[in-house]
């Protein structure tokens, strides 16, 4: 039987606490979300039964810590549809696994005069490793535009990806606009030219369910400290066909098959990528996360996250001075809601929010070209996860309203 999402807040300590006095309500989840008490037990049992180092020794506890870890990664391939757990690499987040690919693939496969395509809505860790890529190859950047609501255009990126373009990259989900990207239908176009696709699912992956296979992606990076697991883990998804061909961007213990005082050998793929101690304990605890969320289901989820940003939309729509980013329809994007207060600097009104109690993220939000694109300079971000419910939905737009009271008061 499943576990219900109803009051599933009593299972994260941490929003049980007060904040200047009055109940936390969180809502920067696309930033970092909290962990529940079941995978912070499962943190603290690792420590106290299992810690040892992995793939190192013949001893129980070196076993324990080992089959650990690698559980952790047989989860990962499960719950991403991938073909072998030999095509999921751990890393310390999306932005290294982007950074990975661009430093494997990019420097082995991309020369002068080939084109790299990304979009304007990319986060900065999925679009300065292209930037500098294609400044150090001599290779030509392309922006797919978007349309007046923040969508992708589509016809523009049929017109981008062409012969020259052998990277195609982008985001799953926008970290600002909250818009869903169709990967598919970008997968296909740029597999027709020959391109491969490289997707930021960090955005994605905590919200609703992802098949890497359906999706027909070369690689897939995401993070579990956006979906309920320790921050420092995160995961690249890779067709095993193009992993074998890299060579490895790091060098040391565990990614070797066999070491002579002037040639190496490389173990196979995902060890050839994973040199030195990983981080065990971040693989146990996004095993953990998994588990959480699987228990739930991804589409139990995702309709419980569509209502509570149906809410939101239509709320925040009555209101006078709000400028939403991004498209009103809950149908195109997930509970990442970017909003300005017309006369009020985004860092003001998420300190005036955080003194009602309420957690949201305030700035560029790592997309400084998108800002420029939607013609400001900053943004305030209200993003909705799970454990979220109407009280903190009600709380926001309570003390938003507050704030936009106090600010436009004159005397």
């Amino acid at each position: 039987m499943g576990k219900s999402i109803i009051n599933v807040t009593e299972d994260f300590p941490i929003l049980q606490q007060k904040i200047n006095g009055e109940r936390l309500a969180y809502l920067d989840n696309a930033a970092t979300t909290q962990m529940p008490s079941s995978v912070l037990s499962k943190l603290n049992c690792f420590y106290q039964t299992s810690n040892s180092n992995v793939h190192r020794g013949v001893y129980t506890l070196a076993q324990r810590a080992t089959d650990a870890y690698e559980h952790a990664r047989i989860k990962v391939q499960n719950f991403i549809h991938a073909s072998s757990s030999s095509e999921i690499i751990f890393t310390r987040g999306t932005t290294e696994s982007l950074n990975f690919v661009a430093c494997t693939y990019g420097e082995q496969f991309i020369h002068a005069g080939d084109e790299i395509v990304i979009t304007v809505m990319e986060h900065h860790s999925n679009l300065i490793p292209w930037q500098q890529l294609a400044i150090r190859k001599k290779a030509q950047l392309k922006y797919i535009k978007l349309t007046s609501q923040g969508e992708l255009d589509l016809d523009d990126a049929q017109k981008k990806i062409t012969s020259k373009t052998k990277i195609v990259a982008l985001c799953h989900v926008s970290n600002v606009l909250g818009v869903i990207n169709p990967i598919k239908q970008i997968s296909q176009w740029a597999h027709r030219q020959g391109a491969i696709t490289v997707v930021d699912g960090a955005q994605a992956i905590p919200h609703f369910s992802v098949n890497v296979k359906d999706l027909d992606v070369d690689f897939y990076a995401f993070s579990g400290h956006k979906m309920l697991a320790p921050s420092g883990i995160g995961v690249l998804y890779g067709r095993s066909a193009i992993l074998e061909e890299l060579a490895p961007w790091q060098y040391g213990g565990e990614m070797i098959n066999h070491v002579e005082l002037y040639q190496s050998t490389w173990a196979d793929i995902p060890a050839k990528f994973e040199a030195g101690t990983p981080n065990i304990i971040g693989a146990v605890g996004l095993g953990g996360a998994i588990d959480y969320l699987q228990a739930i289901g991804l589409s139990t989820i995702q309709h419980y996250e569509k209502s509570l940003t149906n809410y939101l939309l239509s709320q925040l729509a009555k209101m006078t001075d709000i400028n939403i980013y991004g498209p009103v329809d809950s149908d195109k994007h997930t509970g990442v809601v970017s909003f300005n207060l017309k006369g009020v600097h985004p860092h003001d009104l998420a300190t005036a929010l955080d003194l009602n109690g309420v957690a949201v993220r305030a700035g560029h939000h790592c997309a400084q070209p998108l800002m420029k694109f939607l013609g400001v300079n900053a943004a305030a971000r209200a993003s909705i996860y799970l454990y979220n419910n109407i009280k903190d939905i009600d709380q926001f737009l309570k003390a938003l309203q507050e704030t936009k009271e106090f600010f436009s008061y004159e005397p």
